[in-house]
């Protein structure tokens, strides 16, 4: 089993959704404690030069860019083999990869929702899965999932997302609980809102934080060895209470 600061300490890094903020504010974090070589693997090739060549100026030697849409799911086992290539092996694995949608209830747009659905569970899922195989056969390493507190218990204002994250979430979980013993470690990143370009335009909910935040909560849970990471950490004791309230009162909730 692979203690806290072997979680850590990991050099050579996947990011999958590389032009994340939260993904790209951790791998900032990771970069100050020790060097790091950063592949990069997303779907807008110009995004992703730009974040690359933001990593360099913070430090990171050696970044490399793959273009892989999270749909392309036929490409996702051979995308993830090249970035092992590039750089010689994986430590860590960041899986953020995720799109919020139409907030609210029953969408309008049923295609849109669905394809919510096929991004944040199936696309996140196969790369998550692809990302496993790639540490296991490496000999161990660290899994780092992006979730979010909102797939702890959907609620009636945001359910695609909610739902798509809770699916995300128990297979990152279930993971966990397999492959410890193989020296593979995952983290399970659980923020609540956090202020980026995704969420911009949105009344902030209790609680709002940042990348910066976010990112320095996750490097502080893979140096304690935790497999879960709520971020502001207060979010924890608020979840328990809203898992234990009773339906007819968690619907009359509207935030």
């Amino acid at each position: 089993m692979l203690s806290g600061n072997a979680a850590a300490s990991g050099r050579r890094v996947i990011v999958l959704g590389g032009t994340s903020e939260i993904a790209l504010q951790i791998v900032r974090e990771l970069q100050r404690r020790a060097p790091r070589e950063i592949a990069l693997v997303g779907r807008d090739r110009d995004s992703l030069s730009r974040a690359a060549t933001d990593l360099r100026a913070n430090g990171c030697e050696r970044v490399f860019e793959l273009e892989l849409d999270a749909l392309e799911l036929e490409r996702h086992g051979e995308v993830i083999e090249r970035a092992r290539e590039q750089l010689g092996g994986v430590d860590i694995a960041i899986v953020a990869v995720g799109v919020l949608g139409q907030r609210g209830g029953l969408p309008e747009d049923l295609s849109a929702a669905v394809a919510v659905l096929q991004v944040n569970v199936v696309g996140a899922g196969s790369l998550l899965l692809h990302a496993a195989r790639a540490v296991l056969d490496d000999g161990g390493g660290t899994l780092v999932i992006l979730s979010s507190v909102a797939g702890e218990r959907p609620r009636k204002t945001n359910v695609v997302y909610g739902a798509s994250k809770a699916a995300l979430d128990a297979l990152a979980q279930g993971l966990g609980d397999a492959l410890i013993s193989d020296r593979v470690r995952v983290l399970v990143v659980r923020p609540g809102f956090v202020r980026t370009r995704m969420t911009a335009g949105l009344a902030a909910a209790p609680f709002a934080t940042t990348a910066d935040a976010v990112a320095r909560d996750v490097v502080a849970g893979l140096e304690r060895g935790s497999h879960t990471v709520w971020s502001p950490r207060k979010l924890r004791w608020l979840m328990v209470v809203l898992r234990l309230l009773p339906r007819p009162i968690f619907r009359r909730l509207e935030r």
